[in-house]
């Protein structure tokens, strides 16, 4: 089932049960696209380990989502796992390497996770969108564990945001708190559309280019695919938003 596909269920409920069917199912939908951000935060954090490799063996993808490149990402990641053996572990450390760190020489030479490369004039690290997305994180609470060396614009690190607003847009819809569910869906909606969905595109290309493993170029079909249905997601979750200030500037008339 899409998420197009929940959210027509919950506005097909009846009149009496309308308002808690549609935090139940926004509640579960909440919930899985939680886990797939995760699932990306983990992929981009650091290289796959044995552990982790036993898990995503483990995992079972769908196979038809109604999104071509969250399905091209997932066929791509399940043939790769599907011959994993005792040399995949170095082959993706080797490619993860490759794909993100590269020689070093200049900002060209690897697919960089860091919003501020793909954002700022130079390229450079530590730019204006790191102290941007730093703020939002702080407006939520929250800021990065001291063990995470990296800069708070890493691709993995403002996933993870994404989940964890998820995870609270959960709490607040099974607690019937439509102000608190409201909120975090347009934070969610604004970080996707100021930060993520404005360059993790241009990052995804390079991952293209610098990864030759099938679990990463999966990995840049299945982060498109997926940022697209969030779009489309918040686009219908608040369609019509602006229609009430439309009538009533053309009211004014």
């Amino acid at each position: 089932m899409t998420e197009t596909d929940t959210i027509a269920t919950a506005a097909a409920a009846t009149p009496a049960a309308e308002e808690a069917t549609d935090l139940a199912a926004l509640a579960e939908l909440t919930a899985q696209r939680s886990a797939v951000y995760r699932l990306l935060a983990r992929l981009y954090r650091v290289e796959v380990d044995e552990e982790f490799l036993t898990e995503l063996k483990a995992m079972r993808f769908p196979a038809a989502t109604g999104n071509t490149a969250v399905d091209a990402g997932y066929r791509a990641i399940a043939t790769y796992l599907s011959g994993a053996d005792a040399h995949t572990i170095t082959d993706l450390a080797v490619d993860y390497v490759r794909a993100f760190i590269g020689h070093g020489v200049d900002a060209y030479s690897a697919a960089y996770p860091f919003e501020s490369v793909h954002t700022s004039p130079k390229r450079l690290m530590m730019q204006e969108a790191r102290d941007e997305v730093l703020a939002v994180y702080r407006s939520e609470g929250l800021d990065k564990l001291p063990s995470w060396k990296e800069s708070e614009d890493h691709i993995a690190l403002e996933l993870e945001f994404m989940a964890v607003l998820g995870d609270r847009i959960v709490a607040a819809a099974e607690a019937s708190d439509e102000a608190e569910v409201e909120r975090l869906l347009s934070t969610q909606r604004n970080f996707l559309e100021d930060h993520l969905a404005s360059w993790a595109p241009l990052m995804t290309a390079d991952l293209r280019r610098f990864a030759q493993c099938g679990l990463y170029q999966g990995l840049a079909s299945l982060t498109d695919g997926f940022l697209q249905v969030e779009e489309e997601f918040f686009d219908e979750i608040f369609e019509g938003e602006g229609d009430d200030s439309a009538d009533e500037a053309a009211e004014g008339e």
